[in-house]
């Protein structure tokens, strides 16, 4: 019988405990979610500021589609006004707005690299953990994939300075979106520029959540050296969705020519562009957000460590603990909603074998009696 594998395939997954399935979702915000009638705290959501849950009051009614591809006629004032914005703020040339954070990652390699004879003196260097879009974008290029131990300079160093390529591009995540921890970026920049070569920053899971005013894991480096790439999304911490590319003004104008997801794709929607912006503007000075995030991380790391929960190297919103055994994972999950507690089981092929885990993101709209009602029930769901 033809396509006899789905059911080979389903299956499999069933026996491995890696059956993915979707929750239809009543409601929710970044404290708490209602599934089939009973509300769990929420401790799986990326809103890690609660902006969700904070209207966005717009003066002017702004039409709600772009009819067209930005290069027909879907660019619109409002999507240039937040292109423009992120501009200033950041210090870059150029922007282009996209409706997604993975059609951008892996459309800007496939992209920037869809020149063949220039592709063949090329490689893509890619910290291992990196973000499926960065994979497939690289896997679907032309130009080498060049894989380096997860945050070991010293491996990439040694990659770049074996490879004869011409054309060196690095690529790494802000934050590692299931680890939580962060890229050496200072030390990334400095090889970059050491081996001519281009540096790329995917911070979907740091802009909005860190830097002084928000602007993310490069916040600290605007009046220095910026990578040459910054790849923002906004369906994290900024409540909303789509995502910004940023880089040189000859840069963007080469997607614009190259880049097909771009430019078959219909635009950004005005409506939610200037929603994006009036909400990245608030974020601006939502000192008060950040700082309660940060008490709410350190607190559950303090009550972890007490409790000994063996939780990974981590001082952002994401705090995983890795339980290896996939069914296992499923197990504590169950348990946890047992107990009013929403988290999500990451499993393979997201992560790596004998590595599932589950992701614990904690949010400004946490309370601590909130994160004292988790760690007490963790302690029994991974026993």
């Amino acid at each position: 019988m033809p396509f006899d594998f789905i059911n080979t395939h389903l299956q499999a997954r069933q026996q491995d405990a890696l059956l993915r399935k979707r929750h239809v979702v009543q409601h929710a915000t970044a404290r708490t979610i209602t599934v089939n009638n009973k509300t769990y705290l929420n401790f799986a959501s990326n809103d890690y500021l609660g902006f969700a849950d904070v209207a966005v009051n717009l003066n002017d009614s702004q039409a709600l589609g772009s009819h067209s591809s930005a290069l027909v006629t879907g660019y619109q004032a409002q999507q240039k006004s937040l292109e423009q914005y992120l501009c200033e703020q950041f210090g870059y040339g150029a922007a282009m707005l996209f409706n997604s954070g993975f059609s951008a990652n892996s459309s800007v390699i496939k992209a920037l690299f869809q020149d063949k004879a220039a592709a063949q003196n090329s490689a893509i260097f890619q910290d291992k953990l990196n973000h499926a879009s960065l994979i497939d974008g690289a896997m679907h290029s032309n130009a080498a994939l060049v894989r380096f131990n997860h945050n070991d300079m010293n491996h990439l160093r040694s990659r770049l300075e074996k490879s004869k390529a011409q054309n060196k591009l690095i690529i790494s995540e802000g934050v590692f979106s299931m680890d939580g921890d962060t890229a050496p970026l200072k030390e990334l920049l400095a090889l970059a520029k050491q081996h001519n070569a281009w540096l790329m920053i995917d911070d979907a899971h740091g802009f909005g959540a860190l830097g002084k005013t928000g602007l993310g894991s490069c916040e600290a480096f605007i009046t220095q050296t910026l990578p040459d790439i910054l790849v923002i999304t906004f369906g994290k911490a900024v409540a909303s969705s789509g995502a910004c590319v940023l880089g040189s003004k000859q840069f963007i104008d080469y997607m614009l020519q190259f880049n097909r997801d771009y430019t078959y794709s219909t635009a950004m929607s005005p409506l939610m562009a200037s929603h994006t912006l009036a909400r990245i503007k608030s974020i601006k000075t939502a000192d008060d957000k950040r700082d309660k995030l940060n008490a709410n991380i350190a607190l559950f790391k303090q009550l972890a460590k007490t409790h000994n929960i063996a939780v990974m190297e981590s001082n952002t919103a994401i705090q995983p603990i890795v339980l290896g055994c996939a069914e296992q994972t499923l197990q504590a999950a169950d348990k946890l909603k047992q107990q009013g507690i929403w988290l999500t089981a990451i499993r393979p092929p997201t992560v790596a074998h004998n590595t599932s885990r589950l992701r614990i993101t904690l949010t400004a709209a946490h309370t601590e009696q909130d994160i004292t009602h988790l760690v007490k029930h963790l302690v029994g769901a991974i026993a």
